[in-house]
């Protein structure tokens, strides 16, 4: 957020440029995406907004639907930190379910096959953090998907 720190708001409060925020917002949407993922994306799950992302890092807040679920997936580059912020994620890491309330943390090693439910009949919110020497979205191996987004296996 950017605050004018010339003035204050009502009660010692700064003001924010709404304007200038608002195109930095935009800005931060499109630009310095160099392996083509999305900052934003709707999923037939919920959603994730990219907050943050750097050299070897990637933080996103993900909002999963309440009886909505992720893929079974694995990440061949990268690891993940998941915290929750709202709700309890039902977390199966390598084929053990877990549940993880608000406040909790679970880590997701590379290579381990992860996946998060929200059970719940409210949203499920986390925040994660994807530490790794590649992150994009392509870096999927989908496991089991309740969307039909597991290719194919040929009988060859």
């Amino acid at each position: 957020m950017v605050v004018k720190h010339s003035s204050l708001g009502g009660k010692g409060r700064p003001q924010t440029n709404s304007l200038l925020y608002k195109a930095q917002l935009k800005e931060s949407m499109t630009d310095n995406n160099t392996d083509n993922s999305p900052k934003f994306d709707r999923r037939p799950w919920g959603t994730f907004t990219v907050l943050d992302e750097g050299d070897g890092f990637k933080v996103k807040r993900i909002e999963v639907l309440p009886g909505k679920r992720l893929s079974y997936q694995k990440h061949a580059q990268r690891a993940e930190h998941w915290v929750v912020v709202q709700g309890t994620a039902k977390v199966t890491l390598d084929d053990t379910e877990i549940n993880v309330p608000a406040g909790q943390a679970i880590d997701i090693a590379v290579g381990a096959a992860h996946r998060v439910e929200n059970a719940a009949t409210e949203l499920l919110v986390f925040i994660e953090v994807q530490r790794g020497a590649y992150l994009g979205e392509d870096d999927i191996v989908r496991l089991q998907d309740d969307f039909g987004r597991v290719p194919e296996k040929s009988d060859e």
